[in-house]
């Protein structure tokens, strides 16, 4: 089974519209997190803040209420001839708290939209009045707009009054809050009227939303802190992305500085651990170099000296076997220092022209009796190392053209990933030997010369890029060969 890989199309992608980098998602998820935190908190806020508005109110229309009944209790207790008196005086001494008068009759004005405070003020007011005056009390309590107040028999507006007459009490410019209107019938054809606004600071009966500086915070904040974490993400995600291209390309010569270990105490901890990986990645290849040449030059001379002896024998049955085996270990030799230098990978990667690689290769193998290779589809330039990729799609279209008919490459190239795939309508391979064809030495067609490295070396070459390659037999018929490869960035 060929493993999976992130390229792959069953790899797991973000929602649509879901930034893919750090800084994107991290102050997309702050800013969520922001909001969501300041909208329940506002909410909360607001529930206290309406709960401690309607009970100030409460108690401030109660007292107000308190005043109102004791009014009419003193009124109720003067004389028909002294009530006049009493009221002309209040008019001309301004500045009281309500005012008052005595009408023939219950004035009717436009009251205020009805709201959820209006009512249970109203209702506070009218069992306070009750419980004062009794029960058969006639009284009729309503909130009025400034502008719609009516005052007197006549129903005059209170700009046609006097300023000493009612503004100081019903008016606290420029808020203009509502007015308290009680009427109470104290005898016949004899109504008692006291008017009085809201006092200060509930000045309205409607359901406040969030205020304005509340709104005002949070976009502040979000002023504020949105470019400092933006900054600091920044800076933080720096060496990530360091680290990312010195692992893409994976520079393993000596001569190659080890990353900066700059950042967070994390970016940090990983880039020591590249830094020793890649230590330890130099070393191991150096050793492995230095193991093979040594091998290969040790060899040279016992395998010589061998020749020499056999041809000194006289036996030629036993000479032939000997020969024999002295081609086999010479050609095990070469098979594993061809496999050493095959995959190679002390190469820097580039922007490579992969369509004119691709083209290269193709047009290396003429018209036979295989026919000749075509090639369809284009790509933009793939940042890779050129001559491993050379001998990676060397190694599947030498295949493809030595063991299938009408040997073709198709390029399909994608935003995030790049798929060449080397097709033929020759035999296959059989499915029982597919998940062995990658193992060295292993060779289907005994007749034809070669090793049997070709597309393991292949594999490794695009594994070593991030991607892979996988095959398969095609319907139809032939072997269908898929290399993908990750897109990294974009040529500058």
């Amino acid at each position: 089974m060929p493993r999976s890989n992130p390229t792959s199309p069953r790899a797991r992608r973000p929602w649509r519209g879901f930034p893919t980098s750090l800084l994107g998602r991290v102050l997309l998820l702050t800013l969520v997190a922001m909001a969501s935190a300041q909208v329940i908190s506002s909410l909360a806020w607001v529930a206290t803040f309406r709960a401690q508005q309607v009970q100030g109110l409460l108690a401030t229309t109660r007292n107000l209420a308190q005043s109102v009944a004791a009014t009419a209790q003193f009124f109720d207790s003067l004389p028909l001839e002294y009530r006049h008196i009493v009221l002309d005086q209040l008019r001309n001494m301004g500045g009281t708290r309500f005012f008052v008068s005595l009408n023939e009759r219950r004035i009717d004005m436009t009251p205020l939209p009805d709201t959820e405070r209006k009512r249970l003020v109203i209702g506070e007011v009218e069992s306070v009045l009750r419980k004062r005056l009794g029960n058969r009390a006639n009284l009729h309590v309503e909130f009025v707009h400034p502008d719609n107040l009516r005052i007197l028999n006549n129903e005059l507006p209170l700009d046609a009054l006097p300023r000493s007459w009612a503004h100081y009490a019903l008016t606290l410019e420029p808020l203009n809050p509502p007015v308290l209107v009680t009427q109470i019938e104290v005898a016949e054809h004899e109504w008692l009227y006291l008017a009085a606004a809201l006092p200060a600071p509930y000045v309205s009966l409607e359901d406040e939303g969030i205020p304005k500086q509340q709104l005002l915070f949070l976009v502040v904040m979000i002023a504020i802190l949105f470019p400092v974490l933006a900054w600091l993400i920044r800076q933080q995600t720096r060496p990530l992305r360091t680290l990312a291209g010195a692992v893409r390309e994976l520079p393993l010569d000596d001569q190659a500085p080890p990353l900066p270990e700059r950042g967070s105490a994390e970016i940090v901890a990983v880039t020591r651990g590249f830094n020793a990986m890649r230590r330890r990645l130099q070393s191991y290849i150096n050793d492995r170099n230095q193991l093979f040449r040594s091998i290969s030059h040790d060899l040279k001379t016992p395998i010589t000296r061998l020749r020499l002896r056999v041809d000194l024998l006289e036996d030629d049955t036993m000479r032939e076997r000997l020969e024999a085996d002295l081609q086999e270990l010479e050609l095990l030799v070469k098979s594993a220092l061809q496999t050493i230098r095959d995959t190679e990978i002390h190469e820097n990667a580039e922007w490579v022209d992969l369509t004119g690689l691709l083209r290269g290769i193709v047009d290396a193998y003429p018209g036979d009796d295989a026919g000749p290779v075509t090639l369809t589809g284009q790509c933009r330039p793939y940042r890779g190392k050129p001559l491993a990729l050379k001998r990676c799609f060397g190694n599947l279209v030498d295949n493809a053209v030595k063991y299938g008919r009408r040997p073709r490459v198709r390029i399909e190239d994608g935003a995030d990933r790049l798929t060449v795939h080397v097709e033929d309508d020759g035999p296959g391979i059989p499915e029982p030997q597919l998940s062995r064809i990658f193992e060295p030495y292993v060779r289907l067609d005994t007749h034809r010369h070669g090793h049997g490295l070709g597309l393991g070396i292949a594999r490794n070459i695009a594994q070593s890029h991030g991607g892979d390659l996988t095959l398969g037999n095609r319907p139809e018929g032939g072997l269908r060969v898929t290399v993908t490869l990750p897109r990294h960035g974009s040529p500058m």
